[in-house]
């Protein structure tokens, strides 16, 4: 008895022991995850510039849904005053104003459209985001690092490196911003006439479509000097972030320390949510001017199957330039040029419409840049793991090879 009581748990250890040992040394498919490991591979193989590209446009994906709702305010309040009659003194058209602050925008947009209204140019939207980031991020990149060859200071090569990439990203995607802004300013059919714009698009298609038809190419590029006049913007925003994220990080942007296994989301939020203040605060009025030349029609036909060019005011009340008169004949455009812009704005309502917005867009701006760029340095960070990842596993596999041959 003895004897069997002492055999009996070594027999069990020896019989649990050597499937233990054999699944160990099993190096089957089934412990290898086949599409992390295939993403893994497909990353290794991506070239610098495409994942730039791709994590610039999910992070512009990112932000555009979670802040649509705010950039239709910003878009209201920007672009009331450009479809009111032409008033000849300063400030008078400002007691007429449909929208009051981001509060009163939003209950007004919610009253005429619901929540529709709140994403009204979604599609465009997001259509924009994604080449503008996708662009932007891999320009920005490689003009950065050119840059750091030719000039000496670092941060005089940001700049450059800002605007360059800024300067792309707004001749490739203008047309669809356009399309963007005058979608987010269409109001329902129960708004005042005041607020109305001459236009009404279905669609993103649909507002391609008569844009080209009645106004030709070149209500695609409208407030297109304007947008490069906002280059300013990104020249101070990304030569700031580095600068704080390398204060709080220690690491440039998009960079990653394989040895370094803290993520750093605190000091990117902090390095985004101070440089996109300090750029918007600096910049604003510009895209003030931007919208105004957005919204405005070029020419009108003399018919119009939705109307709008015979919706013309009656008596001896002027309809607004960029529209057209009651006649269906066509009125000079409001706004010509950045300068000319100015001082219609300056005349008409004062200094503060330079400014009509601001607080709903650094609200919309600031979480914007913080969802872009946390969702960029996320995918940056995860795709440079998948990489390093896979490049240690396959250095055994390697050196197998090597010694086998």
């Amino acid at each position: 008895m003895s004897i069997q009581g002492t055999q009996s748990p070594a027999s069990d250890r020896q019989q649990y022991a050597a499937p233990a040992a054999r699944s160990n040394t099993y190096n089957g498919p089934s412990q290898q995850p086949q599409p992390l490991s295939a993403l893994a591979n497909f990353a290794r193989k991506m070239p610098n510039s495409s994942i730039n590209s791709f994590c610039g446009a999910m992070g512009g994906v990112a932000s555009g849904i979670v802040t649509c709702p705010l950039d239709v305010i910003k878009t209201k309040l920007q672009a009331q005053g450009s479809f009111r009659p032409q008033q000849t003194t300063k400030g008078s058209g400002s007691s007429s104003a449909v929208y009051r602050g981001m509060i009163g925008t939003a209950q007004t947009i919610w009253r005429q459209d619901g929540i529709r209204g709140m994403y009204r140019g979604l599609g465009p939207m997001l259509l924009g985001y994604l080449p503008t980031w996708a662009v932007y991020m891999s320009v920005y990149d490689s003009s950065r690092e050119y840059y750091y060859t030719q000039v000496e200071n670092k941060w005089s090569a940001r700049v450059f490196a800002s605007i360059t990439a800024g300067a792309c990203s707004t001749l490739a995607t203008n047309p669809i911003w356009v399309i963007k802004t005058r979608l987010m300013s269409q109001v329902s059919a129960r708004a005042t006439d005041a607020a109305r714009p001459p236009w009404h698009y279905n669609s993103t298609l649909d507002a391609a479509r008569k844009m080209y038809k009645t106004e030709g190419l070149r209500a695609f590029y409208s407030g297109l000097s304007p947008a490069l006049l906002g280059l300013t913007h990104v020249a101070i925003q990304f030569p700031l972030y580095e600068f704080f994220k390398q204060k709080f990080t220690g690491l440039e942007m998009g960079e990653n320390n394989t040895d370094d296994n803290e993520s750093h989301w605190l000091g990117i939020l902090a390095a985004t949510f101070l440089s996109k203040v300090c750029a918007t605060t600096a910049t604003y009025p510009h895209e003030v001017l931007r919208t105004r030349l957005q919204t405005q029609q070029r020419s009108l036909p003399g018919h119009s199957e939705d109307g709008v060019s015979h919706r013309g005011s009656s008596g001896t009340h002027r309809s607004a330039p960029g529209t057209s008169n009651s006649d269906g004949l066509k009125n000079t455009p409001r706004y010509r040029g950045v300068i000319r812009t100015c001082q219609i704005i300056w005349q008409e309502e004062g200094w503060r419409a330079f400014y009509n917005g601001m607080g709903t867009n650094m609200i919309r701006a600031v979480p914007a840049a913080m969802t872009t760029m946390l969702t960029f340095e996320f995918m940056k960070s995860t795709i440079h793991r998948l990489r390093a990842d896979d490049d240690a596993a396959s250095e055994p596999k390697e050196e197998a090879q090597r010694a086998a041959s």
